[in-house]
């Protein structure tokens, strides 16, 4: 089946948060996280299905959508999970803040490296544990972003909690298995709850890449990490409210469940019929999706690299392009490329100023659009 990545379906919605940011402005939003494709359409006939029944009460996972995890789990990564495992989430910002508030004191650091997903910084504010932030190495030459090695390493002992963002979000690095093992034997020695932000797991733009969740490396690692995944980014699906935690230990598990009580809503019923229908039935409109978004990603690295000012490590992973705007002296790049008709996420937000981060999931005429209109304002800068 041939799936339609052409038209931009949420411009002909009114509750799209990011078409109505420049509702009533010539600016092609490509900022935050949400794809502008229609979503597959099995995942559309299981809610009308569902929405068709007629009965919207109060809704507990059920035994179909807990196969569907189990199974995706198994065919994509080769992880074999038990049931019990899986705790349903509202939302994976939702299992940021709650395991900040697991096992552990409100004194104890956690560490993170940045630029990083601004959520990883506001959980730790919100549960009041101190943030030590560990800025990632830059792009040498053939080196792309990654981990300060030693500085985690020196800071490891003072604190209790990693948070990890795999692959990573802004930078679309998806860390390798040396890498991850590197950060496993520091998690081991110095005791560290990891807690894995794999959110964009499915969205590696590589061919024939494949991820490996970070519990899985290893059953020790599996007994000191949160797993927080869910379908939304990959099946453009974040509006159904559905993400997931898994949790091999019982102990921390219960911990983590403990942080919830009274706290964390109950999912969406239909997002538990979405995440089923997507991971079970949506993975030919996946493959198809991988192959326009790598086909996007060329279109961005292609144009970027012929502005001058701007720099940028290709993504690995991800829609998202992390471009530093430094080198071209733009003091605010986001309001630059605002101005000029391109709606992107300032990398201030993410803990870098001087970088802006591009939403490339998009039909190929408005990244077109949306690119040619940066290169027309950087080029009228230069000649001003």
């Amino acid at each position: 089946m041939h799936y339609d990545f052409t038209t931009c379906a949420a411009r002909g919605v009114t509750d799209n948060i990011k078409w109505n940011r420049y509702a009533d402005r010539d600016v092609l939003p490509l900022w935050v996280a949400d794809m502008d494709f229609a979503c597959a359409p099995q995942i559309t006939a299981a809610l009308q299905a569902r929405v068709a029944a007629g009965s919207f009460g109060y809704s507990e996972p059920t035994d179909e959508v807990i196969a569907a995890l189990c199974l995706a789990l198994r065919r994509d990564y080769g992880w074999e999970i038990a049931p019990e495992w899986l705790i349903p989430l509202p939302g994976l910002v939702t299992g940021l803040n709650v395991a900040c508030r697991t096992a552990a004191g409100a004194a104890d650091p956690v560490l993170t490296a940045t630029p990083v997903y601004p959520p990883f910084m506001s959980a730790t504010h919100f549960s009041g544990r101190p943030l030590i932030k560990l800025p990632l190495l830059e792009p040498d030459g053939s080196a792309g972003w990654r981990w300060d090695l030693p500085a985690l390493a020196a800071a490891a002992p003072t604190a209790r909690t990693l948070l990890l963002c795999h692959p990573h979000n802004p930078v679309g690095r998806a860390w390798r298995q040396e890498e991850l093992a590197a950060l496993a034997d520091i998690a081991r020695q110095n005791d560290l709850l990891v807690v894995s932000d794999e959110i964009h797991c499915d969205l590696l733009l590589e061919p024939g890449a494949r991820h490996t969740p970070f519990a899985k490396l290893a059953p020790d690692l599996a007994h000191r990490t949160i797993t927080l995944m869910a379908p939304s980014k990959t099946y453009n699906i974040a509006g159904l409210g559905c993400a997931f935690a898994v949790i091999a230990d019982p102990a921390l598990r219960h911990a983590f469940q403990h942080a919830m009580r009274g706290i964390v809503p109950h999912v969406n019923l239909l997002g538990y019929v979405g995440a089923a229908a997507a991971y079970r039935d949506a993975t030919d409109w996946r493959t198809q999706l991988l192959t326009v978004l790598r086909g996007n990603r060329e279109r961005v690295v292609s144009a970027v690299h012929g502005m001058p000012g701007l720099k940028l490590a290709p993504p690995e992973a991800t829609y998202l392009a992390w471009i530093d705007c430094r080198p071209a002296g733009l003091t605010q790049p986001q309001r630059f490329f605002e101005a000029a008709g391109v709606g992107l996420s300032d990398g201030a937000d993410f803990g870098a100023p001087g970088f802006v981060r591009l939403n490339f999931g998009c039909p190929a005429p408005a990244l077109d659009e949306a690119l040619a209109r940066m290169a027309r304002a950087l080029q009228q800068a230069r000649s001003t």
